[in-house]
């Protein structure tokens, strides 16, 4: 499986990269993409890119326990660690395998546990360690089919938010929202829950419900939501044509920078030609992110061999992604629409195609999700998802916790949402 951005992406909280990096295709999940997943609600959110397949580690022996001896420790690491004491880990790891009340404990299940409370540790939501199972779902989701209630969720200002709920899903038509703050889920309180946590107790087969306790935006009361998970299926790429006044314009629709995207949206673009538009309305509202590389093709799409975005890396070190599209929009007059749960790699294309002038953006002030993930599978089936990266715009402007204002603030009321317009 070949990636590249959120990041995104966050299922209720995602499953959720130099590894291989694909070209021409970003997943954080961006979530983003933010850390939550489609997978419940969506383990996208955000830009990222993948990494090669890495060795995985020697899976930990415990073996026989000798009393005041631990067994089998691992070698000293080639780098030195200050102030810590690898001793105690294994003091401890001894201990729970002597000690604690149900026993047989499992090595395999105390090392995953153990890696993913380590790269909890950084408290980055967009950073988490997938055991096998949940890596295997991930991939799942990124292929645009999964079991879930179709939402896509993050962290923000320490609340389990709604970031995007999917056109048609469960979440959508139970009246989920963007922005919608998520306080229990089955009854259990998300004050204090981590993202991965809050998207495995929203995850499951189809069929099933989960009974989520929201708080919608602007309200002081919570509301209870029963809503039963299905099978999601996401296509990425829509579009239309629609009269303006006797002009022809074309709308596309896009929803997620997903494995289908990049040629859905190349034939899009060609079909919407062939209909002489007058001008093009890009519609990313709820697109939660994906694959850093099918965002730099997308906005490819308006602009001719430029700066798209830039990455800036802990060392200081940058790198600039240039497009290298066909521009087949360059010349037509184009709107983009965003909002709250417009996050990662859609982030960047409305961010792009306003510094390059190439787009008037209409909508909400965007998530703010403008850190890219590194996604690396390991050999043994589980992977790591970790921000090793900020997005800046053309002109410097750094996304993160900021999203992209638009040129002109027009908010979806209520009643605009109820009656579908």
């Amino acid at each position: 499986m070949n990636m590249e951005t959120e990041n995104p992406q966050v299922n209720a909280a995602a499953p959720a990269p130099e590894p291989r990096r694909r070209r021409g295709v970003v997943r954080n999940y961006g979530l983003g993409a933010l850390a939550a997943g489609l997978i419940v609600v969506s383990f996208l959110g955000g830009a990222f890119y993948q990494a090669k397949r890495q060795p995985a580690a020697p899976p930990v022996q415990c073996g026989e326990q000798t009393p005041g001896k631990v067994l089998n420790q691992a070698a000293p690491p080639p780098y030195a660690f200050k102030d810590v004491d690898f001793n105690g880990f294994w003091d401890i790891w001894k201990t729970v395998h002597e000690r604690y009340v149900r026993q047989p404990v499992s090595d395999v299940q105390m090392y995953y546990g153990s890696v993913a409370g380590m790269v909890a540790s950084l408290g980055d939501p967009y950073s988490v360690f997938f055991d096998p199972d949940t890596a295997k779902k991930f991939s799942q989701e990124l292929s645009g089919t999964f079991d879930g209630i179709g939402a896509e969720l993050g962290i923000k200002n320490d609340k389990l938010t709604v970031i995007a709920p999917l056109p048609g899903t469960p979440a959508e038509k139970a009246g989920l929202k963007a922005g919608d703050w998520i306080v229990g889920i089955d009854g259990v309180d998300t004050s204090a829950m981590l993202l991965d946590d809050a998207v495995n107790r929203i995850r499951g087969p189809k069929g099933t419900s989960v009974k989520l306790t929201v708080l919608h935006a602007g309200t002081r009361d919570t509301v209870d939501l029963t809503i039963s998970r299905a099978t999601i299926v996401v296509t990425s790429v829509k579009w239309k044509m629609v009269d303006d006044q006797g002009k022809k314009i074309a709308v596309i629709t896009l929803s997620h920078f997903n494995e289908d995207t990049e040629s859905r949206f190349n034939e899009a673009v060609r079909s919407v030609l062939l209909e002489n538009p007058s001008g093009v309305i890009l519609d990313m509202r709820n697109n939660p992110g994906g694959f850093l590389d099918t965002a730099v093709k997308v906005a490819g799409e308006w602009i001719a061999h430029d700066v798209v975005v830039e990455e800036k890396f802990s060392d200081g070190t940058k790198k600039d992604y240039n497009s290298d599209g066909n521009y087949r929009f360059s010349d037509l007059p184009t709107v983009v629409l965003v909002n709250g749960g417009s996050a990662s790699a859609s982030e960047i294309v409305a961010g792009a195609l306003k510094d390059h002038g190439k787009a008037k953006i209409i909508g909400e002030q965007t998530y703010g999700k403008g850190s890219v993930q590194d996604y690396s599978e390991l050999a043994d089936g589980s992977a790591l998802k970790l921000t090793v990266a900020l997005w800046y715009t053309p002109k410097g402007t750094s996304i993160d916790k900021n999203g992209i204002t638009p040129d002109e603030v027009i908010k979806l009321t209520d009643d605009d949402y109820n009656n579908d317009r």
